[in-house]
């Protein structure tokens, strides 16, 4: 239980160093949060190490997979936020981590994970981190569309101080949404050589969604490539893609393992 709470607390921490930053300097400034963050998703990690090394196998369940998504937002948000304007993702990030996290302690661990070979761990990490990738890339998808209207608007609220300029968030959108594309193609090209018997394990409509997510990814970066796609565009393109991947892995899994029961 320690853990859980210092790993909550740093995260808290983390959150309010950024958001009083920004409002007194108009955007977070220096590197003080990540003397809270570090230590918040290092014991996040342990948290999930622990669980794993009681059981003895990688859980990968609901809440589970649910707070490694968490767990790789906040990470992805650090490493990638400690000299670029992407620390902003940490107010809206840190606190889904810490959420997930807390549900994965509470509701989350099984007694008995399946053992999994090296080959389908391999598929299982890279679709977590694609799913963190993406996911990031839907929050600054709803920053740019927040920030484009209240300025089309003419409304110069005080959180707009928060967000790094229009141009800037647009294109580290397309940046992250090109990184989880890679992540994303790599996830399905090892489902389809290390999955077996799609529908004896009952992931054909999850294999159908996530494709259909790829291609919509896809299509947003050709078209931002070949026709300039941006604003408005952008966002509902990245929405769809991603409501469509969260109900591939996450509603799949809420399906089958939380009402079906299957697997738990």
């Amino acid at each position: 239980m320690l853990p859980i709470v210092l790993a909550a607390t740093f995260y808290a921490i983390a959150t309010l160093w950024l958001a009083r930053d920004a409002r007194a300097f108009g955007e977070p400034q220096g590197r003080g949060w990540l003397w809270a963050a570090i230590p918040a998703v290092t014991l996040h990690a342990f948290i999930h190490w622990l669980g794993w090394h009681q059981t003895g196998a990688t859980d990968m369940h609901f809440f589970a997979a649910l707070s490694l998504v968490g767990l790789g937002m906040a990470a992805l948000t650090v490493l990638g936020a400690v000299g670029g304007p992407a620390r902003a993702l940490g107010v809206v990030v840190f606190p889904l981590a810490a959420c997930a996290m807390i549900a994965y302690a509470l509701y989350g661990h099984t007694t008995r994970p399946e053992p999994l070979g090296w080959q389908l761990l391999l598929h299982a990490w890279l679709a977590l981190l694609a799913y963190a990738t993406l996911s990031l890339a839907a929050v600054l998808a709803v920053f740019l569309w927040t920030q484009e209207r209240a300025l089309r608007r003419r409304e110069f609220h005080a959180w707009l101080r928060v967000l790094p300029p229009l141009t800037e968030l647009e294109s580290l959108l397309f940046r992250t949404i090109g990184a989880g594309f890679v992540l994303l193609t790599a996830t399905l090209l090892t489902g389809a050589v290390f999955v077996e018997n799609l529908f004896a394990q009952h992931i054909v409509h999850h294999t159908a969604l996530s494709i259909l997510s790829w291609l919509a990814f896809g299509a947003l970066l050709l078209g931002r490539w070949r026709l300039g796609w941006r604003g408005r565009t952008a966002v509902r393109w990245t929405l769809t893609a991603m409501t469509l991947l969260v109900l591939a892995f996450f509603g799949s899994k809420f399906v089958l393992e939380l009402v079906l029961r299957r697997g738990v």
